[in-house]
C-alpha cells in the first residue's frame, strides 16, 4: 500500500494535468488511463494519439511502463507527450504500483 500512496502522490503531481485515471474518465490533454495495463499503445478509443503511438506495437505492462516512463521521448521518438521522465527508479515502481492498482 506505502508504495501504491506514494505512486499517487507522483500521479497527481507530475501525471494528473494532463491524465484521468478513472473509469469513464475524460481525455485532456493525454488520454484517460483507466485499462492502461495490458492495452496496446494507441489504441483507446476516442483519444487522437500520435503516429509514434499507434505505429509503436508496445503493450503496456510493468516493464514497458518503467523504460518508457523514464524518458517518453527517447522511448518513443514523436510522441507527442511533454513530459522529461523520472529519473529515479524507485518513484517509477511507485507510479506503476498506482496506475496498476487505480486503472484496473
Amino acid at each position: 500500500f506505502k508504495m501504491s500512496a506514494k505512486g499517487a502522490k507522483i500521479f497527481k503531481t507530475k501525471c494528473a494535468q494532463c491524465h484521468t485515471l478513472e473509469e469513464g474518465g475524460v481525455d485532456k490533454q493525454g488520454p484517460n488511463l483507466f485499462g492502461l495495463m495490458g492495452r496496446v499503445a494507441g489504441t483507446k478509443p476516442g483519444y487522437s494519439y500520435s503516429a509514434a503511438n499507434k505505429n509503436s506495437g508496445v503493450t503496456w505492462t510493468e516493464e514497458t511502463l518503467f523504460d518508457y516512463l523514464l524518458a517518453p521521448k527517447k522511448y518513443m521518438k514523436g510522441t507527442k507527450m511533454i513530459f522529461a521522465g523520472i529519473k529515479k527508479e524507485a518513484d517509477r515502481k511507485a507510479l506503476i504500483a498506482h496506475l496498476k492498482e487505480a486503472s484496473a
